[in-house]
């Protein structure tokens, strides 16, 4: 990594830099590129055979078959939108908990069933509730009929957690709002955190709601087009 940001080339070429490394030095050595990478901002052509370093580490990637691109976007289009049976067993089994966002993996808020008291349930049994307004504000929750405080979620300082940890933390009994490029980590930790389902917005304006159902979905590979 030194010799080649030494140069101070504007395209660098990496082909398998890290692939004869033990899998703890290998993820070290992908945050330090990563880190170096938000300092000096160089266009870098790195080859992998990994899938999932390719998916931390890229923000375009290029997959090949027999020395051709047969589909190329950012490593979430890739993973829900493979363009052939070649590029969709080859994503089947990678793990998403850093590739999907929170906007990937929501229910819509039009989607989400209505209690009897007009709010939206946030899980099958109608047991954790939001009531969301005409204008998308989220104006209280509640749980088990019972009321519980809504919050953002907080953001938490990367260079205390480090970069590959939650960016967010909530409160047990809240129900958290974040934004919807929230990884899928973020959200399941979110979850863990808080006992509740986790609401989404966008400019200010709640658009979902990820639920459990949502992250087995994901999990299991049976996410639903929205």
């Amino acid at each position: 990594l030194a010799r080649a940001f030494a140069t101070d080339a504007p395209v660098l070429l990496m082909d398998e830099p890290f692939s004869a490394l033990d899998p703890l030095i290998r993820d070290r050595l992908q945050d330090e590129l990563l880190e170096l990478q938000r300092t000096l901002q160089k266009t870098i052509l790195f080859v992998s055979h990994d899938l999932d370093e390719a998916m931390k580490l890229g923000n375009c990637i290029a997959i090949m078959e027999s020395g051709v691109i047969v589909q190329q976007g950012t490593p979430e289009d890739i993973v829900l939108n493979p363009t052939d049976d070649y590029v969709a067993d080859f994503v089947a089994h990678m793990n998403p908990l850093n590739v999907l966002r929170g906007g990937s993996l929501m229910c819509p808020v039009e989607r989400l069933p209505r209690g009897a008291n007009g709010d939206r349930s946030l899980d099958d049994a109608g047991i954790a509730c939001a009531a969301i307004d005409a204008a998308g504000l989220c104006t209280g929750a509640s749980l088990g009929g019972q009321p519980v405080p809504v919050g953002e979620a907080k953001p938490i300082s990367l260079a205390k957690e480090g970069d590959t940890g939650p960016r967010f933390r909530g409160q047990h009994g809240t129900l958290a709002v974040a934004s919807t490029d929230i990884t899928m980590r973020e959200v399941i930790a979110l979850r863990r955190q808080t006992g509740l389902p986790v609401l989404l917005e966008e400019n200010g304006k709640v658009v979902g709601a990820v639920r459990d159902q949502d992250i087995f979905a994901a999990l299991s590979g049976a996410r639903e087009k929205s």
